[in-house]
């Protein structure tokens, strides 16, 4: 384990692999990290499930909403020809049909209709509390309740492999969407039952599978432990967002929590209330700040406390 225990701010893009839950990868982290309070993971994954899982340490969990908020992108295989009741194949098989009539061409026109925004009702087994329980332990207790439909965004969904009884598909979503969902209501679209049987992440935002880190990798690194070297500083969650690097007045004016005026070129482009990364005269990043406009005002959003410079400061571009 990891004798330093100072704290460690940034993200770590970790590789899950299928069995353990998110909650036990994040537990292995600590104890090989040594860092116990606020580390965190970015986006939950069945423990069917494999790939990206991002790790969030110290003050970069104060921006786990934007992972949460971020786009992913998934390979999954679907078994088409049974229903299970959890949607994956570790549940009991609860109807079976035949998919040996169904055309390529059958099911590219399934899938038109769960692509854009659609409503998706959750699984019984997930995270999803209602009346303060969460629908898994109530499945467990053998209770099955209605669950409300949820608006989700599948922006894009490719067929990459066609050969009945196995669909492999692509599929890049919003935040929300389930993959278990989407294979279970498929096979009720195609009349034969359908279930998850393999899924992999392969983009959690800027996250990708081809950079992310196997926890095998880390626990087989004689001390001292080098996943500080794999880790990506607080601000790459947020390089979607344009960026900009203010005074030092500015600096101490947002470090307090008050608004700031900026010269004015920095504005011109910005729409209201805009988020963009601010950054110090020496390159830290500090604040996620929104534009304004009418108060000509910068507005800090989430302050933070760092003494590193940060490779995406505007200076370092």
């Amino acid at each position: 384990m990891e004798t330093n225990k100072a704290p460690i701010n940034g993200f770590l893009n970790l590789y899950k692999t299928s069995g353990p839950t998110s909650m036990d990868m994040v537990r292995q982290i600590k104890r090989l990290t040594g860092q116990r309070k606020r580390v965190g993971h970015g986006g939950t994954l069945d423990p069917l499930a494999e790939g990206v899982l991002p790790i969030c340490f110290g003050q970069a969990t104060r921006l786990m909403e934007y992972l949460v908020e971020s786009d992913r992108e998934y390979q999954m295989e679907v078994y088409l020809g049974a229903s299970t009741a959890t949607y994956d194949g570790e549940g009991e098989v609860v109807k079976k049909g035949d998919p040996s009539g169904i055309s390529r061409e059958a099911v590219e026109e399934a899938l038109k209709s769960f692509q854009g925004n659609i409503y998706q009702t959750p699984p019984m087994y997930s995270a999803i509390k209602q009346e303060g329980k969460r629908l898994y332990e109530l499945a467990i207790d053998g209770i099955e309740v209605d669950r409300q439909p949820r608006k989700v965004e599948i922006s894009r969904i490719e067929i990459l492999e066609f050969a009945p009884p196995s669909l492999r598909l692509k599929v890049s979503s919003g935040k929300g969407a389930y993959m278990r969902s989407l294979a279970h209501d498929l096979g009720e679209a195609l009349g034969c039952g359908g279930y998850l049987k393999n899924l992999v992440r392969l983009r959690s935002g800027h996250f990708r599978m081809e950079d992310a880190i196997p926890i095998a990798r880390l626990q087989e690194a004689d001390p001292p432990h080098p996943w500080k070297e794999f880790l990506q500083p607080v601000d790459y969650v947020l390089l979607h967002m344009k960026s900009v690097a203010v005074s030092r007045a500015a600096e101490r004016y947002i470090r307090g929590g008050q608004s700031v005026s900026l010269p004015p070129h920095i504005g011109v482009y910005a729409g209201y209330m805009e988020k963009y990364r601010a950054y110090t005269q020496d390159g830290c990043f500090l604040a996620v700040v929104g534009f304004d406009k009418p108060r000509n005002q910068w507005q800090p959003y989430k302050v933070f406390n760092l003494d590193t410079t940060s490779p995406y400061a505007p200076a370092n571009k």
